[in-house]
């Protein structure tokens, strides 16, 4: 069973799983599938009730910090008890790219040439890590969701602003790895 569990999953595994997930939240609750909103039920939590955006009944919504926890969980779980073994795979022509950009280390899913504490303080760090992270957090904002929301929940339940807003995270995407971060990645 395990060994099972070492290898990726194919994607006619792991994608209809993910897809059950839309008709199980609906046909137990009426629930709909996404991450982003969380940290605004975590935030709603801790903070005080004067500030409006976070003025509402976020305990109507516990359910989604358990889902977020069992993410979190099982995130920690493989990495304790199910890492692949094998070293991650990619094309000789990534790999000769990678290298010209100084990323030698391709053991781990995250490269630690780029991410790593004494690379933050960098203008490269800085803008991949902190620029990024905030890029991220706006976009969701301002798309009123993430592509979990959107992609996944968004589009089955055939909602045009989620199409849109899909379209606009894939773009983004291609955009990004294709024409920006090669300029960043060679600061």
């Amino acid at each position: 069973m395990t060994e099972w569990l070492m290898k990726p999953w194919p994607w006619y595994v792991a994608g209809p799983l993910i897809g059950l997930m839309v008709p199980l939240l609906l046909l137990i609750g009426n629930k709909t599938f996404g991450i982003s909103s969380s940290m605004r039920h975590i935030c709603a939590a801790c903070m005080p009730a004067n500030i409006p955006f976070f003025k509402y009944d976020w305990k109507k919504e516990w359910w989604n910090l358990f889902f977020v926890v069992g993410i979190i969980l099982g995130g920690v779980l493989v990495y304790l008890f199910f890492q692949n073994p094998e070293p991650i795979r990619v094309s000789e022509k990534l790999n000769t790219d990678l290298q010209q950009y100084g990323i030698n280390d391709r053991q781990n899913p995250v490269p630690a040439d780029l991410f790593n504490w004494s690379s933050l303080f960098t203008m490269r760090g800085m803008i991949m890590m902190v620029g990024g992270g905030f890029l991220i957090g706006f976009g969701t904002r301002y798309a009123g969701g993430c592509t979990s929301g959107h992609s996944i929940m968004g589009i089955s339940l055939l909602q045009v602003p989620s199409v849109i807003a899909t379209i606009c995270f894939m773009a983004g995407g291609i955009i990004m790895a294709n024409l920006i971060l090669p300029i960043i990645l060679k600061l």
